[in-house]
């Protein structure tokens, strides 16, 4: 039944009381949870439009953070929600990938609705300030050297950063170890401390750090540069194909939740991204605002998973990898 529909009919009396009040949201704070530990980007999107969304929507939202299995933990959990438009997720580029990388108990696109696409943005490949690496060809060429012997860490086995830097190998014939951390926040601490030389992450958690200089940018990977790291080119650029790997949040809902509730979700959503307090302080992060309602997101989405889905069954990435 759609928004139409419901307005005719309630304005002839003919909608039962019940349906009227199934198009509300519950009567309680709404449960935003955060498939990550506090400090990764998921987390920072989060907080960054919380307040102003509860404003427009008239009610208190809460932050969950259930970090855990590259964001799998969190989105099972939310996956078990009831279907009354009190919980809602707000998923990383993980959620993609781990569709084929692990055994999960639910398919991304029947267990939810897909109701924003709230950013994208480039992945980075920083290096500590002491290392010698400049550019990326410069970690090329010591892999090739000394092939298995150079890290690099990510926010987890089989998300995105992990999986466009197994392509990256496949493409370039070198080889570097994965570092796999559980969340962004706890990659990013290590990375500035220099316990390990590499790092591929977004852009919303280094930015600050790529400023001081503490980690260096190699690539980005954007099809060109990106005005979110200055003076880097992509890995495109630098000889690697129609190389191409942005990162992306997205807001889901349950999968059975109202559909006036998903448009009312979207609608003071995209509202608030694009309000310029909330939109500047976001894409100052290092993304930049999408606010693609309902269809265009599932779209999104399900091209993400058929992509990235290829490149982990062809290079065999499983959870335990």
């Amino acid at each position: 039944m759609n928004r139409r529909h419901l307005m005719a009919l309630a304005g002839s009396g003919l909608l039962a009381p019940s349906v009227l009040r199934a198009q509300n949201f519950p009567d309680r704070p709404l449960r935003l949870i955060v498939p990550w530990p506090p400090g990764g980007s998921t987390d920072t999107v989060a907080r960054l439009f919380q307040a102003r969304l509860a404003e427009v929507l008239g009610r208190p939202i809460v932050i969950d953070n259930r970090g855990g299995a590259s964001g799998a933990t969190g989105a099972i959990e939310a996956s078990r929600a009831p279907a009354d438009g009190s919980t809602w997720v707000l998923v990383y580029d993980t959620q993609a990938t781990n569709e084929t990388v692990m055994r999960l108990p639910f398919r991304t696109m029947e267990a939810f609705v897909p109701t924003t696409l709230v950013a994208t943005g480039p992945l980075v490949m920083v290096a500590h300030q002491s290392t010698p690496f400049r550019n990326f060809q410069e970690v090329v060429d010591a892999a090739k050297r000394a092939p298995d012997t150079l890290n690099y860490a990510t926010s987890g086995v089989g998300g995105l950063a992990h999986v466009s830097t197994t392509l990256l190998q496949q493409q370039g014939d070198f080889k570097i170890v994965h570092v796999p951390y559980r969340g962004g926040g706890p990659a990013v601490q290590d990375a500035v401390a220099g316990h390990v030389p590499l790092f591929m992450t977004n852009v919303v958690i280094v930015s600050q750090h790529i400023r001081s200089g503490v980690l260096r940018p190699l690539g980005v990977t954007t099809r060109g540069e990106t005005r979110h790291v200055p003076n880097t080119r992509s890995f495109q650029q630098q000889g690697f194909g129609d190389f191409e790997a942005p990162t992306w949040w997205a807001m889901l809902g349950r999968a059975g939740t109202p559909e006036p509730l998903v448009r009312r979700m979207h609608e003071a959503l995209h509202r608030v991204l694009n309000e310029a307090d909330v939109k500047n302080r976001i894409e100052e992060q290092g993304c930049d605002i999408s606010a693609a309602g309902p269809e265009e997101c599932a779209r999104f989405i399900e091209g993400e998973i058929a992509k990235w889905g290829k490149v982990i069954t062809d290079n065999n990435i499983r959870a335990d990898s």
